[in-house]
């Protein structure tokens, strides 16, 4: 760590520490590589923070600010968001570049400073360069300041990971070479719980009668986790920071980015031990034993030396969470829409040869000048997309109307998708409106029957839709994009600018943050490429389609 870097730390800790007396949480990252062998099979190059991985996860309270300071020890810039922060009023704070900011130079820091105003289960992690799938990540805790809506005794962080034996750089640059084959062989990650190892997993303990809250969180770039405690009875309170009415499960299958808070109590005698299960899986990969799916037993310790039950196999009785099954804690009754979306994903091949993913044959691709600058300078015509780019599919959206997304997944994937700045309410799933294989069962039309639950990453299961809506009262700029990593790179990405009107009455970029762009030689005003009207000059051209998904 170089003398620069232990001044800034000595001045940080400094400042916070006259300040701890006003509930301001102060962090410290040094973000830079970390040489580390995870999974015992070589070292692999990560993404760390103070030269280490894990990254500690954050604690907080309602009410307290958070002040994260990162400091850029990497060769490239870099930025970090807060996972399910609606960032209301701070809408430069929510992390994405370029789309809210300019990366954060190598060797410049800034403080991310806001207060904190939900509670739940969140993580932060690096949002440019997709230096989360390399390690940038970890679990962000809110707690309430006074009693929580559920109750329980004591509670337990359970972080779920893919870990691979490359970087995130060197997989998708096999994905994105016209020479290569698409899709490329599949990638067998491994499995960390709590940063460490899946088959290292540290056992937990139970006391006969209490109630535990596990707060289950999937950081994967890629991988869902199929998570259960065999003998044991979930209840579902939480997804996504989001309280629902208590659904009782045997299970929750966690897709990247989801969270989710289950409540357990303990059997009433410590006469038994048993296990729980976390299996790293995904669909699409085929079963191969040892690789995939990779399965995780830890143990759940009662009373040391007592025998162990052991788990039994899954059967057509046992229960799976589902959130079209759930309901919101508030009663929020579903809002009446005001304008629907309809959105489909795919991947399309193009004529440079790459293979890439798209919202409507739309293949997103970054702006010079970020999304947010232009919706502050461009007076009224911020409210016309076109001066947001060709590729990054702006939508612009009314102060406080209601927006459904009707959302189509035609093919063999299924799509995390999740969405900035909001969480909405999940009101129906039902089968894709175009052509579904002969070898596949037509899914049925699913509907919420009573106050739809709100979460903010949804799943679009293969050849179905999902709809959702959401109110727009939030007015910043705010990204719609797949949270499997490969398919962001590959452009599964959209832009919804809402209430740019509103905005540039309401809300100032920091100074410090406008350097960055200086500093780099990006503009900070003006439309996509930093011009006036609609001159796009010194954008990359969009690419050209050969084939287009129906």
């Amino acid at each position: 760590m170089s003398s620069i870097v232990i001044l800034h730390i000595v001045y940080f800790w400094l400042v916070c520490a006259y300040q701890t007396s006003a509930a301001r949480i102060c962090v410290y990252w040094d973000v830079g590589y970390v040489d580390i062998n995870r999974v015992g099979y070589g070292i692999v190059r990560g993404i760390g923070a103070n030269g280490a991985l894990p990254i500690p996860p954050v604690t907080m309270t309602v009410g307290d600010t958070l002040a994260l300071t990162v400091h850029n020890s990497l060769n490239v810039t870099t930025s970090i968001h807060a996972h399910g922060l609606f960032q209301k009023g701070t809408s430069f704070m929510d992390g994405p570049a370029p789309v809210t900011q300019c990366g954060i130079p190598p060797g410049d820091q800034f403080t991310y400073e806001y207060v904190v105003d939900q509670a739940g289960t969140f993580w932060l992690h690096g949002h440019d360069h997709h230096q989360n799938s390399d390690g940038l990540r970890t679990p962000l805790v809110i707690r309430e300041r006074d009693r929580p809506p559920v109750a329980y005794d004591e509670e337990m962080l359970f972080s779920l990971e893919d870990w691979y034996y490359q970087t995130f750089a060197e997989r998708a640059s096999i994905t994105l070479d016209p020479k290569q084959p698409f899709p490329p062989a599949h990638g067998y990650g491994f499995g960390l719980i709590n940063g460490i190892n899946g088959n290292l997993t540290k056992p937990i303990h139970f006391q006969p009668g209490r109630t535990y809250r596990l707060r289950l969180i999937n950081m994967s770039a890629t991988m869902w986790y199929q998570f259960t405690l065999p003998g044991h009875i979930m209840r579902v309170v939480e997804i996504d920071g989001e309280y629902t009415e208590p659904l009782e499960v045997d299970g929750v299958d966690i897709a990247p980015a989801q969270r989710y808070s289950v409540l357990v109590t303990a059997h009433s005698t410590n006469s038994f031990n048993y296990h729980f299960n976390a299996t790293m899986h995904a669909s699409f990969i085929p079963p191969t034993p040892g690789l995939s799916p990779r399965i995780f037993i830890g143990d759940i310790i009662y009373q040391q030396g007592a025998p162990f039950i052991q788990p039994g196999s899954y059967d057509d009785s046992f229960r799976w969470a589902n959130d079209i099954n759930l309901h919101a804690l508030d009663q929020e009754p579903a809002l009446p829409v005001d304008r629907s979306l309809r959105l489909a994903v795919g991947n399309n091949l193009y004529l440079n040869g790459q293979h890439l993913d798209h919202f409507n044959n739309i293949t997103y691709a970054p702006p010079i000048t970020p999304t947010l600058y232009t919706a502050l300078s461009m007076g009224d015509m911020a409210l016309d997309e076109r001066v947001y780019g060709p590729q990054t599919h702006a939508i612009v959206l009314k102060h406080n109307e209601v927006i459904e997304l009707v959302i189509h997944s035609p093919n063999t994937l299924p799509h995390p998708l999740h969405l900035h700045g909001h969480a909405f309410q999940i009101t129906e799933y039902g089968p894709a409106d175009l052509l579904v294989p002969n070898n596949r069962t037509v899914a049925p039309v699913v509907k919420n029957t009573g106050v739809p639950a709100r979460r903010d990453t949804m799943v679009i299961p293969p050849f179905q839709y999902i709809k959702v809506r959401f109110r727009a009262d939030n007015p910043g700029v705010w990204l719609l994009h797949c949270h499997m990593d490969i398919h962001f790179v590959l452009g599964m990405a959209m832009t919804f600018v809402e209430a740019p009107d509103v905005l540039q009455k309401t809300q100032t970029v920091p100074s410090e943050m406008l350097d960055f762009c200086t500093k780099q030689g990006i503009s900070t005003t003006g439309n996509a490429a930093g011009n006036q009207g609609l001159n796009f000059s010194g954008l990359p051209p969009a690419p050209i389609f050969v084939s287009i998904d129906p």
